[in-house]
């Protein structure tokens, strides 16, 4: 996705997006997510920087946001340069009352994760159709190809549902930007997050699941235009 793949406007998506990009000022390290509601709060930024002198860096979860970050004119760097984060600014599939949330859909969780655990503040945007009293999406795993059928037995052993996720325009599996397989695991309502966040990451071959414990605010886009937004 570039900036001008975006030109399909979403009113509640832009409105979370823009609201979220003010929280960044100039001398912070940002880590910029991956998915379509926080390309709005990249191109934001991006238009920041060439029109008001904004001064950041942003560090990027995935080839995604690279190219959209680079398009917008946001100067880049990595953990490496910068292993900790002012703020990180992602999206979510889905996100419940108590801001525990499910990412994966653009198969870049464990870079996400990675990131928002570096920041010490993370931000989410979303539009309302993502919130939920309790997660009940099927959350995505990434696997170590090797490890598939080992995976998916253990995953089963919790009473999930593992599917592999196929690529759309190519024959064979998604990979992601690690090398890796990505299982879409259908548990019902998740009545308990961080225990089965537990579970999961003690499984042999698990790079990374799309359950987030760490979500400090969500700004949710309405309809309307107006950005409401949530605290933990």
């Amino acid at each position: 996705m570039t900036e001008r793949n975006i030109s399909a406007d979403s009113p509640e998506k832009r409105a979370a997006g823009i609201a979220a990009s003010r929280m960044v000022e100039s001398g912070m390290v940002v880590g910029l997510g991956t998915g379509s509601t926080v390309a709005y709060t990249i191109k934001e930024l991006g238009r920041r920087v060439r029109e008001e002198g904004l001064e950041i860096l942003g560090v990027v979860t995935s080839y995604q946001s690279e190219m959209l970050a680079i398009e917008a004119g946001i100067p880049l760097a990595n953990l490496a340069q910068h292993p900790k984060l002012d703020i990180a600014i992602d999206g979510a599939d889905q996100i419940d009352s108590k801001l525990y949330a499910i990412k994966g859909g653009g198969a870049a969780h464990t870079r996400e994760k990675i990131v928002s655990a570096s920041a010490r503040h993370f931000l989410v945007v979303a539009d309302e159709s993502k919130t939920s009293i309790q997660l009940n999406k099927a959350v995505p795993v990434e696997v170590l190809p090797f490890a598939k059928t080992l995976v998916i037995k253990k995953i089963k052993e919790l009473g999930g549902k593992p599917e592999l996720r196929l690529g759309l325009r190519k024959d064979g599996p998604v990979i992601t930007d690690n090398g890796n397989f990505v299982l879409d695991v259908n548990l019902g309502v998740i009545n308990d997050p961080e225990g089965l966040a537990l579970k999961l990451s003690s499984i042999p071959g698990v790079v990374e699941h799309g359950i987030f414990s760490n979500v400090d605010e969500l700004y949710i886009g309405k309809k309307d235009g107006s950005v409401e937004i949530v605290r933990k």
